[in-house]
């Protein structure tokens, strides 16, 4: 790919150096090994085909970990600007995530303390420097405060301060807003690891230009949505009509950050020596790519971030929504031109092949044809995924 001929504003750089990367991001590249002296890494690890398929695990699943724990619910740059709210619906609990005019981003239920209407409906960012009821008109503050009553006088006794709107617990880091979805349970926001923070602001996440989005429903368990974006054994298989070609068939360079899940690659023209060329283009030569606990994707490309919020829905029910990044908007039509290339391309690799493989791989276990999943040493980063899972389900 060719960078946009026009130069960005502000001297602000259409892709990253080495140097612009964390110390723990310029490590981790730096163990990478040349491809021809990357080591073969042989596991033995299964896992059950009930915990695609059981309804009890779901279930505890959505008790243990996405009701008990903080988990990334939206990018922070969709409320960048103070006074804008969106409405999300995608983990089953309506929600609003609003920037109030001092810039402070909060969370809330998506209900009138009136009656209980959705207040903000869509998922498209609304400016406002209030939320109105369209139901009875109940006004409130981006802060959550209940500040206006239509017909006040007709309420005996109405104490607005006790009002104001359920406010979930959350936190703004890395470019993401965090969030419990259990306004009941004590708030655990160990998952936001200060080494994940540290890497996702290097990337500029936070301040990130949305160039596309788009939502996807599949008929699979998240599980299967999110494996094969944590191993790199079916990059060549799976995608070798599409991106396949351009990776190397050898184990990343894996660390465990706290809860969350750091993989480094080096593309399939990588040499370790290129990565004392300075100025060059990092991302062209090395993938990462990040679980950030439990279900949120980051994967870098050249000009691009994608970013996948797998959210489960049901036992053989996700919901995923994608963003691409850039970290400009198109200045030129030859921008434009390489960003709707990569959006369509990147739309039809994952959701026409890595989606479809999570469907396809859900049907053959509903099937009862066999009793467990078994993982080789290029898939080893999955089962590494799971004991932490699992650690969250006991």
């Amino acid at each position: 790919m060719n960078a946009p001929a026009a130069g960005p504003p502000e001297g602000k750089p259409l892709f990253q150096t080495l140097e612009m990367l964390s110390s723990g991001q310029i490590a981790a590249i730096r163990r990478i090994p040349a491809h021809d002296q990357a080591a073969i890494v042989q596991i033995e690890a299964t896992r059950p085909v009930s915990i695609f398929t059981g309804q009890d695990r779901y279930e505890r699943e959505q008790a243990c970990v996405f009701r008990k724990t903080a988990v990334p619910v939206m990018l922070s740059t969709m409320i960048a600007e103070p006074g804008t709210a969106i409405a999300h619906d995608g983990y089953g609990v309506p929600m609003i995530i609003a920037r109030d005019r001092q810039g402070v981003a909060r969370a809330f239920l998506n209900a009138c303390q009136h009656k209980g209407s959705k207040l903000v409906e869509g998922c498209e960012p609304v400016k406002a420097s209030r939320l109105t009821c369209p139901y009875h008109a109940w006004t409130y503050g981006l802060d959550g405060s209940l500040v206006g009553v239509a017909r006040a006088e007709t309420f005996l006794n109405l104490d607005k301060s006790r009002r104001n709107l359920a406010e979930l617990p959350s936190r703004e880091a890395g470019g993401f807003i965090w969030v419990m979805l259990d306004r009941a349970a004590e708030p655990d926001f160990s998952g936001v690891d200060s080494r994940l923070v540290e890497d996702m602001d290097a990337f500029g996440i936070g301040d990130a230009h949305v160039y596309g989005r788009k939502t996807f429903h599949l008929d699979a368990n998240w599980k299967l949505v999110l494996e094969p974006f944590l191993e790199g054994y079916h990059v060549q298989r799976l995608h070798a009509g599409s991106v396949g070609p351009l990776f190397a068939d050898v184990p990343n360079v894996v660390d465990v950050l706290g809860l969350n899940i750091r993989q480094i690659s080096g593309k399939a023209q990588f040499s370790p020596t290129d990565l004392d060329i300075p100025g060059e283009n990092i991302h062209k030569t090395v993938t990462h790519a990040y679980l950030l606990f439990p279900n949120t994707v980051v994967v870098t490309s050249p000009y691009y971030i994608s970013v996948m919020f797998i959210m489960p829905t049901g036992v053989r029910k996700t919901t995923v929504d994608y963003y691409m990044l850039t970290r400009l908007a198109a200045d030129s039509d030859k921008g434009e031109e390489l960003y709707k290339r990569s959006y369509d391309m990147i739309i039809g690799v994952f959701g026409g092949e890595d989606f479809r493989a999570a469907e396809i791989s859900q049907v053959g276990l509903d099937s009862g044809a066999l009793q467990d999943v078994v993982y080789s040493g290029m898939e080893a980063t999955i089962p590494v995924y799971y004991e932490r899972l699992e650690g969250q389900l006991l």
